[in-house]
């Protein structure tokens, strides 16, 4: 599927626009054949099913092709919906691959997603299976998936990973023990490149938003981390994000199959496992900005600790200018601030170790003045806030069509920018951009964003005197803090429609306060 003019567009010049993910991992296969492609985390078995597994990429090949090939033996076409919620294990990078590798197209979700959010973002775009584990953390997601299957009127299959299955759900821990399966590379009208390679969610005042990305524009994401992270061939790396967003995938997923190394995972966020994967062999470690004054104090990170290159993500990109500095020695941060799904930028920590304001102005690969791929172009707008175009920057609205439906959708200007609703200030005499705030009416709790006032709204509805308030917190961003009368009422009723945990933790017993907080 490709969005907009661009099949009628010309040949792209740059080589990383006619290339897809699935070429890069196959490359890697035929380069790197019998060397390790992906680590599970140590601590797998504590959060869900099966042993720790330490992938060639060999076998990782193996494995998506026989995930691929079961999908399209359920009778899945070119360019079928499949959503996936799995933990931050190698079932969810095959799984992801293994898509790809069918020709269709993946939406990852967040896991804290439960079935308000699942069924309303899978309803808008047509999902057709979904595929999740039997067990993440204490949660039957199995279970889960049936409910919103059964909501989500046009799934028709479902497939996990796990030890026990559930009738009718089809069960793929046998891909790892299989024969191996060739497929080959699906045939794509005009440049394979240009299709629907990912979708995922962006969270807007007036809904969710889907944001659908090529296989061109996710690279051109994952370049621009790579540039600036200096992040070489075969390089090491250790990833504490989750695939669901752009931010993981661009900075964990596509740096990994740009490098051809290998990706070692972690399920946030264990000091310990951390320490023991860092000893295990790391290059480079993707983190979540908000950690990083925990990881310093313990002496994890910074100076001539962990690894050589820490990568971190800041998905609150106004915290960056208040963080602290970094501290002299051999490794080196990168700052990767995001602005929800429509991009991310990237930038390496000069020697004094303060964070470096955003450049108005285009980046470009390779970055020589006046020529090269534009990966991503910086602008304010009138009203003071951030706007983003460029290779990564998503180009059309998703699903085609939903301009006529009036839902809420992704708006690109005439002039290609994305006004990412983050508000920024000039700095007069540096000519830099500091952002001020998020979007207004956007809750953020770690990789978790909602818009407040319509939950606030249904909340207020359970029951007379229920309410919910977000408070500032120094490292997950928010926390939600609820008060009713009787809290295990409305936390009964939220678990029952599906609500998020975080929203149904948020109204727990405390002894002394009225309020509890997530």
């Amino acid at each position: 599927m490709i969005l907009g003019n661009r099949l009628r567009e010309q040949v792209p010049a740059s080589p990383f626009q006619r290339t897809t993910l699935d070429d890069l991992f196959r490359r890697a296969v035929e380069r790197r054949a019998e060397t390790t492609a992906l680590v599970d985390p140590p601590d797998r078995e504590s959060f869900t099913d099966g042993t720790p597994k330490r992938l060639t990429y060999a076998e990782a090949d193996r494995v998506v092709s026989a995930i691929a090939a079961r999908l399209k033996s359920l009778g899945l076409k070119t360019d079928a919906i499949v959503a996936l919620q799995l933990a931050n294990t190698a079932e969810c990078v095959l799984a992801l691959l293994a898509i790809l590798r069918a020709g269709m197209i993946a939406v990852p979700l967040p896991l804290l997603w439960r079935q308000i959010e699942a069924v309303q973002a899978l309803n808008r775009i047509g999902a057709r299976a979904l595929i999740t584990s039997r067990r993440i953390g204490p949660d039957d997601h199995g279970e889960l998936a049936m409910h919103i299957a059964a909501e989500t009127f046009t799934i028709r299959f479902l497939c996990a990973f796990g030890e026990a299955h559930i009738d009718g759900v089809v069960g793929l821990d046998d891909v790892f023990a299989g024969a191996p399966a060739d497929e080959p590379p699906v045939e794509r009208i005009g440049n394979p490149a240009d299709h629907v390679a990912v979708v995922t969610f962006e969270i807007a005042p007036d809904g969710l938003v889907p944001v659908a990305r090529s296989h061109a524009e996710l690279i051109a994401g994952g370049l621009a981390v790579v540039l600036e992270g200096r992040i070489g061939r075969d390089a090491r790396l250790l990833g504490a994000l989750a695939t669901s967003s752009f931010a993981g995938l661009a900075t964990t997923l596509v740096p990994w199959l740009l490098a051809g190394g290998a990706l070692t995972l972690h399920q946030p966020f264990d000091g310990a496992t951390f320490a023991a994967q860092c000893e295990d062999g790391c290059d480079a470690a993707i983190l979540p900005g908000s950690l990083l004054p925990r990881l310093l104090e313990a002496g994890l990170i910074g100076g001539n600790a962990g690894p050589r290159t820490v990568l971190a993500v800041w998905r609150a990109p106004e915290r960056i200018a208040g963080s602290a500095s970094w501290p002299a020695g051999e490794s080196a941060l990168v700052d990767v601030p995001t602005f929800g799904e429509i991009g991310l930028l990237a930038k390496r920590r000069a020697a004094d170790g303060k964070p470096a304001g955003i450049m108005p102005g285009p980046i470009a690969a390779p970055r020589s003045e006046g020529s090269g791929l534009v990966l991503v172009d910086v602008a304010r707008s009138a009203a003071g806030t951030i706007m983003l175009s460029g290779a990564m920057v998503p180009h059309d609205p998703f699903p085609p069509g939903v301009e006529r439906s009036g839902a809420a959708r992704l708006a690109v200007g005439e002039d290609g920018f994305v006004d990412t609703g983050y508000a920024c200030r000039l700095e007069r005499g540096r000519g830099t951009l500091t952002v001020d705030a998020p979007p207004p009416g956007i809750i953020s709790i770690g990789g978790y964003r909602f818009v407040l006032k319509p939950l606030q709204d249904f909340i207020a509805g359970l029951a007379d005197g229920s309410t919910l308030a977000a408070l500032p917190d120094g490292l997950a961003g928010h926390r939600l803090a609820g008060v009713a009368t009787d809290r295990n009422a409305v936390r009964r009723v939220l678990a029952e429609q599906g609500a998020n945990p975080l929203v149904v933790s948020a109204f727990r017993e405390r002894r002394g306060s009225r309020a509890s907080a997530a």
